[in-house]
């Protein structure tokens, strides 16, 4: 669970980890990226997002596309997760462990706003 004082120490000058694997990626019989962001999240990390993308390619040069049959099945997902990199680093050896193929990159990020929903009000100002 995150620390409550996280959502005002976050913003500011920190560190984007961005991890690129295949879709159908697994790790003991579970998608790879779900591990993932079961790790990122049991850790205490700020948050992370898995994106789907549309074309790619990677080490294998081999273009995988939503165009083409065969390769569609197995297209690169993108898992972001910003937070500092001091705790990013913290979890990079259990990621090395899980992940066969793939990259993960680390680059500045200036987060401006990091906090959870807030709770909105029906009009009327019912709840």
């Amino acid at each position: 669970m995150i620390d409550s004082d996280v959502y005002d120490s976050l913003p500011g000058e920190r560190t984007l980890m961005r991890i690129l694997v295949g879709e159908a990626d697994r790790y003991e019989g579970q998608l790879l990226y779900e591990v993932i962001v079961d790790v990122l999240r049991r850790r205490g990390l700020a948050g992370a997002t898995v994106l789907q993308c549309v074309m790619g390619f990677g080490a294998r040069r081999a273009i995988h596309s939503l165009m083409s049959d065969v390769t569609a099945l197995d297209m690169p997902v993108v898992i972001e997760c910003v937070d500092t990199a001091e705790r990013l680093e913290t979890v990079l050896p259990e990621l090395d462990g899980m992940i066969g193929g793939g990259v993960i990159t680390f680059e500045r990020a200036a987060v401006i706003t990091y906090r959870p929903d807030r709770e909105r009000t029906p009009k009327g100002g019912i709840s």
